[in-house]
């Protein structure tokens, strides 16, 4: 009995779907990646000297905005109860970790009742170390 033997195919790699998946993934980078550290609320700071201080990654921020809106490392709260503060405050600090460091972003024109409620907040929390966020003050000649 006579075999035959197929002829054997050339092995070879398509590389369409590997480009495109590239190309895809090339997108997706792009689109998700954020170059530019943007709060979503609008705040104009308060003036005060003194000397500029670096901030760690460790560090939890509470901005609030002209109307007394709350925003926890630049996520939007969705009230401005305080259990809502430091439901969000806790989770954050579960999620930075061992800090106990927080700094207060607040608008120069909020009503002081906010500010007070975000350092009510940090200290139900745990958080001892408050600082508030200024900008230098323009000089007048």
């Amino acid at each position: 009995m006579k075999v035959t033997r197929r002829p054997q195919e050339e092995a070879t790699v398509e590389m369409t779907p590997l480009i495109d998946v590239v190309f895809l993934l090339l997108i997706f980078f792009m689109v998700s990646t954020t170059f530019i550290r943007e709060t979503q609320l609008k705040i104009e700071l308060p003036e005060a000297s003194g000397e500029l201080l670096e901030i760690d990654k460790d560090i939890i921020e509470v901005t609030v905005d002209r109307n007394g809106e709350y925003a926890v490392n630049d996520r939007l709260l969705v009230n401005t109860e305080m259990r809502t503060l430091v439901r969000a405050l806790e989770e954050m600090k579960e999620i930075v970790g061992h800090s106990n460091r927080l700094i207060i972003t607040a608008d120069a024109n909020v009503a002081y009742q906010a500010v007070v409620r975000a350092m009510d907040a940090a200290g139900r929390v745990g958080l001892t170390h408050i600082s508030i966020t200024t900008q230098q003050p323009e000089d007048e000649d």
